[in-house]
């Protein structure tokens, strides 16, 4: 069991080592479409983002005045909680058993990147609901928190393709 554990990313057979980096390129691609999705919703703005949970105010000056955006009911938010929660935990076991074999970082900050960002998506997703029913600042734990998941996820696929696809073995 040892000798699996110390496996190193770098010293691969080719085909393995293009297989993960298709992988980790693939799921890059997946994230970086979520993030466009987002800034299509919030343009990372925080009014923007609690707008989008809480909807817009209408001005009400009559029967017929209509917000841009509703408050978000409890059931979309449980579906993109648990859409969220499943995909991540899913994306960072990968990403994470991935990095796991890497030779670059080790140490503390190996196990802080693997375990990170699933601390992180607890709070992004649960910041959402406290941005819903609490109060509207919540935004900033939320824009913390997923700020430092996909910091956490940056380092890790760059660690990964490096040394998949440029860090070369001894022999």
């Amino acid at each position: 069991m040892d000798s699996i554990l110390n496996i190193k990313l770098h010293l691969l057979p080719k085909n393995i080592k293009i297989f993960l980096a298709a992988f980790t390129i693939l799921l890059s691609a997946a994230v970086a479409t979520g993030l466009i999705f987002l800034y299509h919703n919030t343009s990372y703005q925080p009014d923007k983002a609690v707008e989008h949970f809480n909807g817009s105010e209408s001005g009400k000056t009559d029967e017929f005045d209509i917000p841009e955006k509703y408050e978000k009911p409890v059931s979309e938010l449980l579906i993109t909680t648990h859409n969220h929660l499943f995909g991540f935990a899913f994306i960072f076991l990968a990403l994470g058993g991935i990095f796991w074999f890497n030779s670059t970082i080790s140490g503390f900050w190996k196990g802080f990147f693997m375990i990170e960002p699933l601390f992180s998506t607890l709070f992004t997703f649960g910041g959402i609901w406290l941005v819903r029913f609490v109060h509207p600042g919540f935004i900033y734990l939320t824009a913390i928190s997923s700020t430092l998941i996909y910091i956490s996820f940056l380092i890790m696929v760059s660690v990964v393709l490096y040394e998949l696809l440029i860090k070369k073995s001894p022999h």
